[in-house]
């Protein structure tokens, strides 16, 4: 029986050699997966902020021309020169808005029926215009792409005063 024990103890230890050699190979391939994936995150982190450094450059970049308008504008205006300090603030607006668009901006259409995705209503007042629908633009609203960057923020018709009373009464 001893060396039945025998051979059961050489095995015994012959499998834990096996499942230890296993287990240690599987930890090292692990850890490696491990740090492999640490690279990578680290890689699309630099990456991404790479992206938008760049994309902060070729905005500015766009946006530096709209700035020297504006120092000939203001220089126009030191000079009491109206006519010249209302067409550089004009050149200004439209070549900042032309930056903008071409960076995706699109200001929010405020014709027709009031639409809480894009609007936001200041408030309402009587109007002989349809119920609901925009009469008046307090500050306009812009999407960059399908995101609403800033409501357009309206006046809203209601009922006009007389139609309400005829309602009531009815």
């Amino acid at each position: 029986m001893t060396d039945e024990n025998t051979d059961q103890e050489v095995q015994e230890v012959d499998a834990l050699g096996t499942v230890t050699r296993e287990r240690d190979e599987y930890l090292d391939q692990l850890q490696r997966l491990k740090a492999e994936f640490d690279n990578y995150r680290k890689r699309a982190a630099r990456d991404q902020e790479g992206l938008v450094a760049r994309a902060t450059e070729r905005l500015v970049k766009e946006l530096l021309p709209v700035v020297d308008d504006l120092e000939r504008a203001l220089e126009a205006a030191s000079q009491h020169e109206e006519a010249k300090l209302e067409e550089g603030v004009r050149l200004v607006q439209r070549a900042l808005r032309d930056a903008l668009s071409r960076e995706g901006l699109v200001e929010i259409e405020t014709d027709g029926q009031f639409d809480p995705h894009v609007h936001e209503a200041l408030l309402s007042q009587p109007s002989e215009a349809e119920e609901g629908s925009v009469i008046d633009v307090v500050q306009k609203g812009y999407k960059l792409g399908e995101r609403v960057v800033r409501p357009a923020r309206v006046v809203v018709a209601a009922p006009p005063p007389a139609q309400e009373e005829a309602e009531g009464d009815a």
